[in-house]
């Protein structure tokens, strides 16, 4: 069956950056959208970002300009890059597969996302 493994998550300081991994397995890695979610204590979770299967990336406006994501084909693994981290970023993030060969307009369309892991805890102090 599908599998979703995310993992890197940990506690930092404001300023400071991590980068998450997730690992996919039982999937056609290479013909997949996969997205990156979180959802911060108390509230739903919301896409930070995602990432076609020709490399194209999309962003929410809390992510862009810090948050990187980007995809090894070879090792099936998905990045998440987080720079310049916020108290406001501390959540549990998930990663989550989407369409086949979803368009870039879709990337951030949460309705195509279907599969997901069981997410890592990212905790930013002051």
């Amino acid at each position: 069956q599908v599998q979703l493994v995310e993992s890197g998550g940990g506690s930092v300081q404001a300023g400071g950056s991590l980068t998450l991994s997730c690992a996919a397995s039982g999937i056609a890695f290479n013909r997949h959208c996969f997205g990156w979610f979180r959802q911060p204590p108390g509230d739903s979770r919301m896409q930070v970002a995602g990432i076609s299967v020709g490399q194209v990336q999309r962003y929410a406006d809390s992510a862009s300009g810090r948050f990187t994501i980007s995809r090894d084909n070879e090792k099936h693994t998905v990045y998440l890059k987080m720079n310049n981290l916020k108290t406001e970023d501390t959540a549990t993030y998930y990663c989550a597969a989407g369409e086949e060969f979803c368009l870039p307009q879709r990337l951030m369309d949460t309705t195509q996302y279907n599969t997901w892991g069981q997410g890592t805890q990212v905790t930013v102090s002051l």
